[in-house]
Parts: structure tokens; sequence; C-alpha cells
């Protein structure tokens, strides 16, 4: 057996179908998919609004259960699991990138990438050492004492993407992570999750309408209508 298919994808979806009811209507927002993104894969969701693209990423980060399909995450499926695991899983195995950065505005930068860590309740020196190498790897050393507010966008998803990241996740899904930067910073975080994706192995699944984003992805996989293209 080769290596390819001795080891499991980061995270796989087979059969996924999904429905929600809006007043009298039905829509079925995913209608049987099929999808595996492997280790230090980064690939792109595409498609026009109500493709579908939400709903993937609802349910691969555990925010959301399929009505009928598998999901597996490193080989093992999560259906039947508890709330609490399932909230573990969450916390320790999966990464959240959003457009809106969605950062703690009353912590700095250092705090915000620290804040995963302290849910563990690790030693402070280990956390310390952590999130200072990963604050210097996104080249944000020099503003880990500032807020938010004293942040550019880009220094903001640099945060949120250290945040996401500081846990060595299998699996990070992000939503529209460029859509709100200007052409040379979303260049830059575009190359940050790149080498993060290949170099820590983690799987990156990420929503986007952006050109700048989609052409240096791996691979694209376009929805239309709950169904992949």
């Amino acid at each position: 057996m080769s290596l390819a298919m001795a080891v499991p994808a980061a995270i796989e979806l087979r059969g996924i179908t999904k429905t929600y009811k809006l007043g009298s209507h039905i829509v079925k927002a995913l209608q049987g998919v099929d999808l595996a993104v492997s280790r230090g894969e980064l690939v792109a969701l595409t498609g026009p609004s109500g493709s579908g693209k939400s709903t993937i990423l609802n349910i691969c980060g555990l925010l959301d259960q399929p009505d009928d399909g598998t999901l597996l995450l490193e080989g093992k499926p999560v259906a039947g699991m508890s709330a609490r695991d399932l909230t573990l899983l969450r916390r320790d195995r999966l990464g959240f990138i959003f457009q809106r950065f969605n950062l703690v505005p009353v912590m700095t930068a250092h705090e915000n990438v620290d804040f995963p860590l302290m849910l563990e309740s690790l030693p402070a020196a280990q956390r310390q050492e952590r999130v200072r190498g990963m604050l210097a790897a996104v080249g944000l050393t020099e503003h880990a004492g500032h807020r938010p507010d004293r942040l550019s966008g880009g220094q903001q998803q640099r945060v949120a993407i250290a945040r996401a990241l500081i846990k060595q996740p299998s699996v990070v899904v992000a939503d529209e992570p460029t859509a709100s930067l200007d052409s040379r910073t979303a260049d830059q975080v575009v190359d940050l999750m790149r080498e993060h994706c290949h170099a820590q192995g983690a799987a990156f699944l990420i929503a986007t309408h952006d050109e700048r984003l989609t052409s240096r992805c791996d691979r694209v996989v376009r929805m239309l209508d709950g169904v992949i293209q």
C-alpha cells in the first residue's frame, strides 16, 4: 500500500446532504457532496452566493450537522459524538479564519493569539514562547502589544491567522479571508496561509470569490446549487 493510500485525508465529506426550511420553502443547501482535503493542501471553494460554500464550512467546522452522509476528521467519523466531545475536537483540531477577523477588541495581538492556549490551561511560560514564535512567523513581533483598533486590516488578519494556527490544527476553515483587503495585503495574507499550510501540514478549506486567492490555491472546487461541478 502506498503512503498516499495509507494516510487518511485531513477532512472528508461522503454523500453529505443538508436542507433548511425557510418558512414554507425547503432549500437544498447540499446535495450529496463528496470532498476530501489532504494535509498540506490549500483548497478554494468557489461559486455564487447560495451555492453551498458556507454550509460546507459550517459542517467541516463542526458548527452544523449534515442531514445525511459521513464527515470524517483524520479518518475518524464524527457522527454520534457528544456535544462536549465535538467542542473539544473543534477547540483542539480545527482553526478558523474570518473575513471580519473576529478578534477580541480589548485584547492585544499577543493576547488574542494566546487565547486558544489559555483555554487549555497550559503553563504561562510555554504559552508565551509559542505565541512569540507565532507572532514572529507572521511578522508582527513589534505589534504584539497593540489592540486591534491600532492595527491595519492586513495586520488584523495576520493576527487571526496566527490565532488559527497556534495549536497546529489538522484543518483550517476560512470564510472570505482576503475580501476586505487591498491587493498587496491580500497577496501577503495568501503567502502566509500557503506557507503555513504546507509547513504545518494543515488542510485549508477556503470559501472565496477572490481570484487573487483562487489562483494561488492547490485546488479549486466549484459549487452550484449544493453540488460540486
